[in-house]
């Protein structure tokens, strides 16, 4: 059996307000809290537990998606006029361009909680 990461906990000020923004921008539903955590399931095999933390430590997340839905969640954070860009430096992820790296496409955003979210439609590593 292949391993799979199943869920990761996202500390953040507000869990619940933090869950619904990202559900939201990823297309995905939030529906409600389960303990102390405010889950939102990304597929089959991984949940995003948002976790309220008086100071949260800054992560990097990369989702990889089809074209489909990279052009989806690129037009969500257009929408809400969420800063974004086309790496993960402070210039890069605020120059409001994608990049073309490996031949796909890709493109960073930081939420209120200094997170970097990574959307990219090539994975990086490969056999």
């Amino acid at each position: 059996m292949a391993l799979h990461l199943d869920h990761t906990i996202v500390p953040v000020r507000d869990h619940v307000a933090s869950a619904k923004r990202m559900a939201h921008l990823f297309g995905l539903e939030f529906n409600g809290t389960w303990g102390h955590f405010a889950p939102v399931k990304v597929n089959d095999t991984l949940t995003l537990d948002f976790d309220t933390s008086a100071n949260p430590h800054s992560n990097h997340y990369a989702f990889l998606a089809n074209d489909e839905e990279f052009d989806a969640v690129l037009g969500r954070v257009r929408g809400d006029n969420v800063v974004f860009g086309s790496g993960p430096s402070r210039t890069a992820r605020k120059d409001g361009e994608i990049n073309h790296r490996y031949g796909g496409r890709g493109f960073y955003f930081e939420c209120a909680d200094g997170h970097l979210w990574e959307v990219i439609t090539h994975t990086y590593i490969t056999d």
